[in-house]
C-alpha cells in the first residue's frame, strides 16, 4: 500500500479550483458540502492518476 504524501494532497487541494478553497468556509451548509466534494473529488483524482510505477526525486528508484 502506498503512503500518503501530505505535501502533494497539499498541493493538490491549492490546485483545486478557488471556488472550491474558498467556499470550504462559507456560511451555508450547501456551499460548504459542494466545495467540500470538490476537493475530495481533487485529492481522489489526483491519486487515481498516479502511476506507481514511477519515482519522484525525493524517492529514487534502487537498482534491483
Amino acid at each position: 500500500m502506498e503512503q500518503i504524501d501530505m505535501n502533494r494532497v497539499a498541493e493538490t487541494i491549492l490546485a483545486a479550483p478557488g471556488w472550491a478553497r474558498v467556499g470550504i468556509t462559507a456560511p451555508a451548509p450547501h456551499i460548504r458540502s459542494d466545495a467540500a466534494q470538490e476537493l475530495a473529488r481533487a485529492v481522489v483524482a489526483a491519486i487515481e492518476k498516479h502511476d506507481p510505477g514511477t519515482t519522484s526525486a525525493d524517492q529514487p528508484a534502487l537498482p534491483l
